[in-house]
């Protein structure tokens, strides 16, 4: 047994990481300290000046651990790890996950090639980004080899010269092919030159030298030549306008603001490289309802940089963030040179920031409205199923139906719905033990009653603590049954007999077998028009239908090919594959005769006289 006040007197007086485990052995919270033994004490001493949320997160710690590190450096760079590797619940985390494009040269190679790249690799190549868009990457490169013609291709040059035809990528004049040696080795590298140029942002002697052939081959009547070199002229201008930010005294920057509201933050980055102003990208954060603007941009700065392989020489911040003196040392450790950090009060720098922290606010309220809407549908639409009930609170719906034809392979699927959205980790599948034939009520009967059997055993066996991992043992709030008072009353039957009490819908269609309402305490209410409680009941009928229906045609297409052929002496796996692609059907095997069984691949003729006898013989 874990005594935390034992534990936290041997805490040592050194630089480390701790972390905060619950009684499921998760790791809910990861932090860094320069002294161990006062950082983590200070979590179990007087809650009066934590905020809500670390003594929730107080409140579930069952026992805790701890990295001891040689300094408050090696602590940051730990602490940025495990938060990334496990994600706990009580840190402030960054929602997205992205690995931003670059542009590879391999010029590592005999012939270079200019590719789309994800990360950024030691393999002797060149690298150019990371930029924030993989469409305006894609563009880039795609120009890059028309205009100077390099190849695209996976051979292996020199060793393939001539080995194989041209490629496509020839006869329409974007490659020199130097896979047949119609371009010298150092012509090659001479485009590949002017390619890595042109990617450092030397767009204007590009498009010179594009003008100058253009009118040449209009001077020369070659208008469809002159016009290529227009289309390219046009490309170019519009790469080179897309960089709408261009000061001689800006180089390698990152421009970040922040906007905040209830539960959840979004930080917006303007990445600006060489001067220009490659693009925004915005993330998430959740976690953050009682953290402060300079908690939050702390987490993101040490979590967005632990995570990408470029760090620019610049930060520049909405606001100072906690620990700027190491995490300055430790970004230009990471850097291999000075990286600075800094909160402008005026200047361009500060503009920039400001429009950073418009793009935040504007991605901020656009999310609200779409969270609102979803709201809407779903927690709202919670509440106005309460309101019809009669419901104080409903959280938790569980829906059943029943499946079969004729009686063959009786299933039941249970779907699950919490706050208005899908669980799919709470679904089931029922396939009956007990009911033959097509008797529905019977059917359900079983599958409550195992349902529900099952939630009490294993809640008694854990002394009513709930199984996080068997939805079973928990109880929905209202059962919704897909049909009306006779499934109803077999619910309320099994429910009595278990001496549960749990209200009991029945979710009623109307002729052309779409939902109408609910049947409820031996009334049919009928939901408002357009509102979402009827959406979302609709969803949720429509789901546990199509639950059931996959689950019986699995079992059906199972059972139609191996529970008749397999009982045949001589007809194996690969035999019964043979007879279902030449028939299609099992009627057609019944039906055939001793000579078109032989016709099939593998059916010899004792084994087609076998399979004629089982299907003809009384």
């Amino acid at each position: 047994m874990f005594d935390i006040q034992e534990e936290l007197k041997k805490l040592p007086d050194k630089p480390g990481v701790y972390l905060m485990h619950d009684k499921n052995d998760e790791i809910i919270y990861v932090g860094k300290a320069i002294v161990l033994k006062n950082r983590v004490r200070q979590y179990f001493q007087s809650s009066r000046n934590q905020t809500a949320k670390i003594r929730k997160m107080v409140s579930q710690i069952a026992y805790f651990e701890y990295i001891i590190t040689g300094s408050e450096l090696e602590a940051l760079v730990l602490e940025c790890n495990l938060i990334k590797e496990h994600r706990p619940k009580y840190n402030t985390m960054l929602k997205d996950d992205k690995n931003y494009p670059y542009i590879k040269v391999t010029v590592n190679e005999e012939y270079p090639r200019v590719l789309f790249a994800r990360t950024m690799k030691r393999d002797k190549a060149k690298y150019y980004g990371p930029y924030t868009s993989a469409g305006a990457v894609k563009d880039t490169i795609e120009l890059v080899r028309k205009i100077y013609k390099i190849r695209c291709c996976n051979r292996r040059l020199p060793k393939d010269i001539g080995k194989e035809r041209p490629c496509l990528y020839y006869h329409m004049n974007q490659c020199k092919a130097p896979c047949q040696g119609y371009i010298s080795g150092e012509e090659y590298k001479d485009s590949i030159k002017k390619a890595i140029d042109f990617l450092k942002g030397n767009y204007k002697d590009v498009v010179l030298k594009l003008e100058e052939k253009m009118m040449d081959a209009a001077s020369q009547m070659e208008f469809e030549q002159a016009a290529e070199y227009r289309d390219l002229i046009a490309s170019v201008k519009q790469i080179s306008e897309k960089q709408n930010i261009n000061q001689s005294d800006m180089e390698d920057q990152d421009v970040i603001g922040l906007a905040k509201a209830k539960e959840e933050a979004v930080a917006a980055v303007f990445s600006i490289r060489n001067g220009k102003l490659l693009g925004r990208e915005h993330y998430h954060m959740t976690g953050v309802e009682d953290s402060t603007m300079e908690e939050i941009m702390t987490a993101f700065v040490k979590q967005l940089y632990s995570g990408t392989p470029f760090l620019p020489r610049e930060i520049i911040l909405q606001y100072p963030i906690e620990e700027e003196e190491i995490i300055q040392k430790w970004l230009s450790e990471k850097k291999g040179r000075k990286v600075t950090i800094a909160v402008p009060k005026k200047g361009k720098r500060h503009n920039l920031m400001e429009l950073a922290y418009k793009n935040a606010s504007a991605v901020l309220i656009q999310d609200s409205e779409r969270i609102r809407r979803e709201e809407k549908k779903t927690m709202g639409a919670m509440r106005e199923l309460s309101e019809l009930l009669g419901i104080p609170e409903i959280h938790r719906l569980e829906a059943f139906d029943i499946s079969n034809t004729n009686g063959f392979e009786n299933v039941a699927s249970m779907v699950v719905f919490e706050d208005g959205r899908k669980k799919p980790r709470d679904y089931r599948k029922f396939k009956m033990k007990t009911v033959n034939g097509p008797d529905d009520y019977r059917s359900m009967e079983e599958v409550l009653t195992r349902r529900f059997l099952h939630g009490q055993r294993v809640l008694s066996e854990r002394g009513g603590e709930k199984d996080e991992y068997d939805s079973f043992t928990k109880f929905p709030d209202v059962i919704m049954m897909d049909g009306g008072k006779g499934q109803v009353n077999v619910a309320l039957k099994v429910l009595e007999d278990l001496h549960l009490s749990i209200p009991v819908c029945g979710m009623v269609k109307d002729d052309n077998h779409r939902t109408r309402g609910l049947y409820y305490n031996n009334e049919e209410i009928l939901f408002p028009r357009g509102s979402e409680a009827f959406h979302m009941i609709t969803r949720l009928q429509d789901e546990a239908h199509r639950f059931a229906i996959e689950y019986h045609k699995n079992l059906r297409g199972k059972t139609q090919i191996r529970s008749v052929l397999d009982e045949i002496k001589g007809v194996g796996p690969e035999r019964r594959k043979a007879l279902m692609r030449h028939f299609k059907d099992i009627q057609k095997i019944k039906e055939a005769s001793v000579e078109e069984l032989t016709q099939v691949d593998s059916i010899t003729e004792k084994v087609a006289e076998e399979i004629y006898g089982f299907f003809h013989e009384s």
